[in-house]
């Protein structure tokens, strides 16, 4: 559980902060807490995809395989709701990456440690918005 929370804050880092190589991610990851070796830090940065653009780590738009979250699904909960299923201990991951991909029709996440509810701005879209969830997440 440990390496999903370095990863859930390796994902934190790089999205609020121009971070330009390994020993700047591997500095600000020990400031928060995480004691954490330059290879750990590239295993890392493989596992979620990310990529060095324009000089900046950036996440990828393509999900990691499905396989980093464990077996996903989604299904509908209430108007306006849809309810993610993965791995133990990797919902905050998911939650994170969920995030990333700025659907429109997405109001926010919330995680818990194999559950995350997906709270949808209406209930219009929801037909919409998962199946493109199902879509991102299919091998």
């Amino acid at each position: 559980m440990i390496k999903e929370a370095r990863q859930s804050t390796l994902l934190e880092i790089i999205s609020t902060a121009r971070i330009s190589s390994q020993a700047q991610l591997v500095k600000a990851l020990r400031k928060k807490g995480f004691p954490v070796t330059q290879a750990s830090v590239s295993r890392d940065l493989d596992e979620l995809g990310v990529t060095k653009e324009a000089g900046k780590y950036r996440r990828s738009i393509q999900v990691p395989r499905r396989a980093t979250f464990g077996e996903v699904s989604f299904l509908t909960s209430g108007d306006n709701l849809i309810v993610a299923r993965c791995g133990s201990g990797l919902a905050s991951a998911l939650a994170v990456r969920l995030d990333a991909l700025n659907l429109d029709g997405i109001a926010g996440t919330i995680a818990g440690d194999d559950t995350v509810f997906v709270a949808l701005a209406a209930t219009e879209g929801k037909k919409s918005v998962l199946g493109k969830l199902k879509k991102q997440f299919s091998e």
